[in-house]
């Protein structure tokens, strides 16, 4: 070895019962996430009535207002030292506002005028998206920097975290609609719903909160070099961030996957409105998550088995695009199980970068360090909710739009041609358009092998890899 070179070992750090626990955390995010991306616009436009193109742009407007929360979150984050550490306070506490915000935006008043139930609609929601639910997300998904540094146990923490994840996404798509209906239907049916699954996520997320314990800065820092103050503002994040090509890409990914699951949970129009049978949209939830479900499962023995995550998440998007374009031939064949077989085989492929982006993430918050001498990784994490926000927001937004320039209706009971041609080209072929986009980032994503580059020009040596 070479004089002053480093040694980092993969030392253990999380027990099994940590990983679970830090998993958990998901079913409390997707409480929120899936049951806001997939019911909330036909809540709005078939229950209290809205106009479709409204809501998308106040949705879109509400991006204007929480669009750099992310960024200033992240970097409170990092400044933040408490009892609980830098990030758990900000998950735990952030996540009441979630409740109670997520309950305002299905509650809105059906006796107010229009102007006002537009009005409570969009404080409800930019409040829920631009201020505590960037807290929670941000702060849970830097949890995967500052309870360990083990990569492997990286890649787990991340395949237990989504494996919550598409497991609360199937089981909110699968049973709103019977819930709703079986609570008696109409807007105080929606409002009880979201009061039940608020409830559940408050209690899940302290639960994962406290499951897990960060590790000191000192700990953090061993192994790569010294300390560094960490005395930086809001500017100077920004520019840090900006500054690691791998941090954009990743924003890019994530928005485009946002944009993704809107159209897919715009199938929700498809199903109802083509196929003629709305109950199809819980069928193709278990198409979507079953097999993402699985992928995660196998997901940290196929990094250790390529050496990496690069080449595991390309492979596995080339698959998708081969799933989605299949599912396009389906849907214009009009068969509904090919549909559901080249659906799944899709999920199939984007498994792993589901399973892994946490620990991507990881390593580009480490690229940054090894450039920069600065440790962000709360800010670093804003990719995330910055991902999920624009990327959500946007996408619901444009289902607003796209329904409204169609000339859809809640009011009617058969839509109009043109409408149908637009519900076939948002479910068919936009996730066709992002799948063949994000597949292209990816393949330009290998921000491990760069890091590892770095180091041995430092005379940074590792003693052992993940296997």
């Amino acid at each position: 070895m070479e004089k002053g070179a480093i040694l980092i070992g993969e030392k253990k750090y999380l027990k099994w019962y940590n990983k679970v626990g830090y998993g958990s955390g998901d079913i409390a995010g997707n409480v929120v996430y899936a049951f806001l991306t997939s019911f909330v616009m036909i809540y709005l436009t078939d229950t209290i009535g809205l106009a479709s193109g409204m809501v998308g742009t106040l949705i879109a407007v509400s991006k204007l207002f929480d669009g750099f929360t992310d960024i200033f979150i992240g970097s409170m984050i990092d400044k933040t030292h408490s009892k609980l550490g830098k990030a758990r306070p900000w998950m735990i506490y952030g996540y009441i506002g979630c409740a109670i915000t997520l309950v305002g935006v299905f509650a809105v008043p059906t006796s107010m005028g229009r102007v006002a139930q537009y009005a409570w609609f969009f404080i409800a929601y930019t409040l829920l998206n631009g201020v505590f639910y960037t807290a929670n997300n941000i702060a849970y998904s830097a949890l995967t920097s500052l309870v360990t540094k083990n990569s492997k146990e990286r890649v787990q923490m991340g395949s237990y975290r989504f494996i919550f994840a598409f497991s609360t996404s199937l089981l909110i798509q699968s049973v709103t609609v019977g819930f709703v209906d079986l609570c008696g239907g109409g807007a105080a049916a929606w409002r009880l719903v979201a009061i039940i699954y608020a409830v559940i996520g408050l209690i899940v997320n302290t639960i994962s909160g406290l499951s897990v314990k960060e590790l000191s800065d000192q700990e953090l820092n061993d192994g790569l070099t010294k300390e560094v103050e960490e005395k930086y503002g809001l500017g100077e994040a920004f520019r840090l961030l900006v500054s690691n090509r791998f941090y954009l890409m990743i924003c890019g990914v994530y928005i485009l996957q946002q944009l993704y699951s809107a159209m897919i949970g715009a199938g929700i129009y498809y199903f109802t409105y083509v196929l003629k049978n709305k109950n199809l949209f819980g069928v193709f939830a278990w198409a979507v998550n079953i097999p993402l479900i699985i992928a995660l499962v196998f997901t940290p023995t196929l990094v250790g088995k390529w050496k990496g995550m690069y080449k595991l998440n390309l492979r596995g998007y080339i698959i998708a695009v081969i799933g989605r374009a299949l599912v396009v031939v389906a849907g214009l064949m009009g068969s509904v199980p090919l549909m559901l077989a080249f659906t799944a085989l899709a999920a199939l492929g984007q498994g792993p970068w589901q399973g892994d982006m946490n620990a991507v993430i990881a390593s580009c918050s480490e690229y940054t360090f090894l450039t920069k001498g600065k440790r962000v990784d709360g800010t670093m994490y804003s990719c995330t909710s910055l991902g999920v926000k624009v990327g959500g927001g946007i996408g619901t937004a444009l289902v607003g739009w796209l329904l409204e320039f169609s000339g859809y209706s809640g009011k009617l009971a058969v839509q109009p041609p043109s409408s149908i041609n637009m519900m076939q080209f948002m479910y068919l072929w936009l996730p066709l358009i992002f799948t063949v986009i994000i597949t292209l980032i990816l393949s330009r994503m290998n921000v491990e092998e760069t890091n590892e580059k770095i180091k041995k020009e430092r005379g940074i040596s590792i003693e052992s890899t993940p296997q």
